[in-house]
């Protein structure tokens, strides 16, 4: 029989009003919310359903973008849909933890929101800066990071034809000429630091403390980690995987084969947009990704896998 998984968008894919149809469906949903708000020193209905900068803000960023992916994947549970495997990107990776039972809601919410206050402060000591390489592979890009002076690690590999990089602003802007010339397309992120990276180190430093203080469970599901691109075998492994994925490259292609590999033939992307369907697309595009966000998504799941 063919495998589900459900899979987590990270930083970037927030929107504004992003949850609020599946809040209005379902009580559930809601009650997500209730649960997050509880822990946050601010209102999570304020930042996700009004027009505000503060979505953008990573402090704020990362608890939105968890709420909602985590109230949406109570909505999808409650009609009888359960994964055979959990992964995220970056970010995401809290939300399937929760999923998998790994981790509770409620001490997702805390974590997150000290780690987007902790990357924040790494990013605004740091100058770091983040872009994106398309259409080119590893030793190509590299050639080009050996030219220069200065701190430029790979961030994210994200399918054979996306690359991200981090690094030190000054060195990622000496690149792109050098890019051009390559014939290679480099894209600036709008970001605040460069994450996935040595310049995260204070951030991953701080995260490690934080997790001190948060039980983490054995998974009920299994749980793909991005440092290694593969499931993890312990839960007394995931804490150490959580502080490292701040300064490691983010191995999401990896975590897709791997997920393939297992027997997926169907990847729910749970969250505002579509970003991880695109990537996927580009790795096997023989594979169904349903993206869910509101009601009229959901309906679409449930119809593919004949929910009543």
């Amino acid at each position: 029989m063919s495998k589900i998984a459900f899979i987590y968008p990270g930083q970037g894919a927030q929107s504004p009003m992003m949850g609020k149809d599946i809040i209005e469906a379902y009580p559930a949903a809601k009650a997500k919310f209730d649960a997050a708000n509880a822990q946050l020193d601010f209102d999570l209905y304020d930042i996700c359903h009004t027009e505000n900068e503060l979505l953008n803000d990573t402090a704020y960023t990362q608890p939105a973008l968890l709420a909602v992916s985590s109230a949406i994947t109570d909505v999808i549970t409650a009609h009888g849909i359960m994964p055979d495997y959990t992964a995220g990107l970056s970010l995401g990776e809290y939300s399937a933890l929760v999923a998998a039972g790994s981790m509770k809601f409620e001490d997702a919410v805390k974590v997150v929101r000290m780690r987007g206050q902790l990357m924040q402060k790494a990013g605004q000591e740091t100058e770091g800066a983040m872009a994106a390489i398309v259409g080119s592979d590893r030793e190509s890009i590299q050639a080009v990071i050996d030219q220069v002076d200065g701190y430029v690690a790979f961030a994210n590999f994200n399918n054979p034809k996306q690359i991200v990089l981090s690094g030190e602003k000054k060195a990622l802007e000496a690149c792109y000429p050098l890019f051009k010339e390559a014939g290679i397309r480099a894209i600036p992120l709008n970001v605040s630091g460069a994450f996935h990276s040595e310049l995260m180190r204070s951030a991953a430093d701080g995260l490690a403390e934080v997790l001190g203080e948060v039980a983490i469970d054995e998974a009920q599901v299994p749980y793909l980690t991005n440092v290694t691109g593969s499931v993890v075998a312990s839960h007394l492994e995931t804490k150490e995987l959580l502080v490292k994925q701040l300064t490691d490259s983010v191995q999401w292609e990896s975590n897709v084969r791997e997920m393939i590999d297992l027997g997926v033939e169907t990847f729910v992307e749970i969250g505002p947009g579509n970003t991880l369907a695109g990537l996927i697309k580009k790795i096997d595009k023989k594979k169904k990704v349903i993206s869910v966000s509101c009601p009229e998504s959901l309906e679409t799941l449930k119809k593919h896998l004949e929910v009543c």
